[in-house]
């Protein structure tokens, strides 16, 4: 019977579509994964993967089987095991237990599929370093996945999980664990026997309480478990030594942690129930630099504010704030002050929409009303600019400001009023300048933060580079093409803003920098960046190329693991596409990974 007919009654197209058959490896790509013993199968609509695949390191190949002669470079017997296999964004039901055929395999990529469960030969995987597991449809793990003790890296993010074994304490060598949008309620206590993770993401779960366990992650630098719904965090987290950045977003917490975390930077406090900020609570945050508390129900600002000496940005947006502490404005780094939604009084509207520099210029000329300012504020007007030096900034503030005078130079007598005064910050932006005033010299042993943003400078002076205590330079808004070789000296600089230039590539000394924290390179010209020299900058977690001309973003991009935000979006590359750059940095950063070649 012919097989037409053995189709049944649907005729002859039914005949064809039976057809149809799985998608299969082509061979070459099998032969080539021998030598390299790396595999990419990701992508490839697989309902499951093929035998061959799993046999890859078992059987001879088919030419072998047929004796026929082998070039120099194609002997079979001299295969390198399979180590990377990559079987993302398939339509993956299950792993067969053949995956212990593959016992060298080091990565282990399966996400963006439809697994319900996996095989316990996982476990036989003994080398496994790395295991990517999200998007799936997990409600357990195996036991067994429990003893693979080389694993540094699972991400398990977008399952099913309702909870974890404490067997989980078991994989003690785990850098990278991620649980996120999972449906977790409470965690294993043997979660503290981690202690070499460094970064624990818990994001958009069910958890009430964190285990007192969490506080013997040693080493965690960042712990994201925003959320969830919890409503108190354990003051055993200041005994965390290394933690740097802490998420609590969207939780009902009603008081600010209480945590004098060591090294603590970031703190993420915003949408939870906060009424009321406590000094004491305020004077724990030693190193903080960004605190964000914003979509709360904060009334007062407590003076304290005002000791938070390394804070650059304060998030207070859509709170309860009736008045401001004046003495915020005395903050020597703060850059970003956001008050949107308060109802404050005796601050107009329109002050808050001229950004922070304004309303901390009025918050100090505040202070200056004080009667014990009076006697500065005299000699301030007595000087013979007419108060273009103002010497309570320079006093008090170490801040020499020149700013919003649209003039081609900065007058001699704002140097000679900072003279043997140990000035931090200047201030020279929105002028004319096309050079950086040779004066600034003097304050080459105490300068930190310079902002010439707003100017016309066509070329950036290596005497910037004789600096070495800066920590930031802000160049927005200028005629620059170019960053002198010299600046790899300045080994504390931590954050570079250049948008809006005509920066043709991404500037080649930034990437010797290694303590580079920020890079905003957004609307300039930029065609290339090399992902390879970029993942020697381990510091760095925020990089905006927007509005530039990338035509190709390089999937290496997604090794970067320290970056935490990364625009894209105004380029005109076709891949990723718009719909996954809107969804954020994590969604570009998993998309770029997935394609990685091999």
């Amino acid at each position: 019977m012919s097989r037409f007919k053995r189709a049944g009654q649907g005729g002859s197209i039914a005949g064809f579509k039976t057809e149809k058959t799985e998608p299969t490896v082509p061979s070459g790509l099998l032969k080539a994964a021998g030598k390299s013993g790396q595999l990419n199968l990701s992508g490839r609509g697989l309902k499951e993967v093929p035998k061959e695949v799993y046999r890859l390191n078992v059987d001879p190949p088919l030419e072998a089987q047929q004796n026929v002669s082998f070039a120099e470079s194609d002997r079979w017997w001299e295969q390198t095991d399979l180590t990377k296999l990559l079987l993302s964004s398939n339509q993956l039901t299950q792993l067969s237990d053949d995956i212990r055929l593959l016992p060298a395999l080091m990565t282990l990529d399966l996400h963006d599929n439809q697994m319900s469960s996996l095989p316990s030969a996982l476990g036989e995987l003994q080398e496994l370093h790395e295991l990517r597991l999200s998007h799936n449809q997990l409600s357990a793990l195996p036991v067994e996945l429990y003893s693979l003790n080389k694993l540094c890296s699972m991400t398990l993010q977008q399952n099913r999980l309702e909870s974890l074994p404490e067997e989980l304490g078991q994989l003690e060598n785990l850098t990278q664990l991620d649980l996120s949008n999972n449906l977790l309620k409470d965690l294993p206590s043997s979660l503290g026997r981690l202690t070499s993770l460094q970064k624990l993401t818990l994001s958009h779960n069910k958890l009430s309480a964190l285990p007192d366990s969490v506080a013997q992650l040693k080493n965690l630098k960042l712990l994201d478990c925003s959320n969830n719904q919890l409503t108190d965090i354990s003051a055993s987290l200041s005994e965390m030594l290394a933690l740097e950045q802490l998420y609590l977003r969207h939780n009902k917490l009603r008081a600010l942690p209480k945590l004098p975390a060591p090294a603590l930077k970031e703190l993420y406090v915003g949408n939870n129930h906060i009424e009321k900020l406590e000094a004491e609570q305020l004077s724990c945050l030693k190193t903080i630099s960004l605190l964000e508390l914003r979509d709360n129900k904060i009334q007062t600002l407590p003076e304290q504010i005002s000791t938070l000496s390394t804070l650059t940005r304060l998030d207070l947006t859509n709170n309860d704030l009736s008045t401001l502490p004046a003495s915020i404005s005395l903050l020597p780094d703060l850059k970003v002050l956001l008050l949107e939604g308060n109802p404050l009084r005796g601050i107009r509207r329109d002050l808050l929409k001229k950004g922070t520099n304004e309303l901390l210029k009025y918050l100090r000329g505040r202070i200056q009303e004080e009667p014990d300012q009076a006697e500065e504020q005299q000699t301030a007007m007595t000087l013979p600019s007419q108060a273009r030096v103002n010497v309570h900034n320079i006093k008090t503030l170490k801040l020499l400001d020149y700013s919003e005078k649209q003039a081609a130079d900065v007058p001699e007598e704002l140097f000679d009023a900072a003279a043997d005064t140990t000035v931090t910050s200047v201030n020279f932006s929105k002028n004319q300048l096309t050079s950086i005033p040779p004066r600034l010299a003097e304050f080459v042993s105490s300068l930190s933060d310079i902002n010439l943003g707003f100017n016309k400078l066509t070329c950036c002076s290596p005497d910037i580079c004789k600096f070495l205590l800066l920590t930031n330079i802000d160049l927005r808004n200028n005629q620059l093409t170019d960053l002198p070789s010299e600046m790899k000296d300045l080994t504390k600089l931590r954050s570079v803003t250049l948008i809006y230039n005509r920066f043709k590539s991404f500037p080649q000394v930034l990437y010797d920098i290694v303590s580079l924290e920020t890079v905003l390179l957004g609307n300039n010209q930029v065609n290339g960046v090399d992902p390879h020299r970029l993942m020697k900058l381990i510091n760095l977690s925020t990089l905006d190329l927007s509005n530039n001309d990338l035509l190709n973003v390089p999937p290496e991009l997604g090794l970067c693991s320290s970056l935490r935000c990364l625009s894209l979006e105004g380029n005109p590359f076709r891949a990723p596409r718009a719909a996954i750059v809107a969804r954020g940095t994590d969604a570009v950063m998993e998309y770029l990974r997935g394609r990685i070649p091999t």
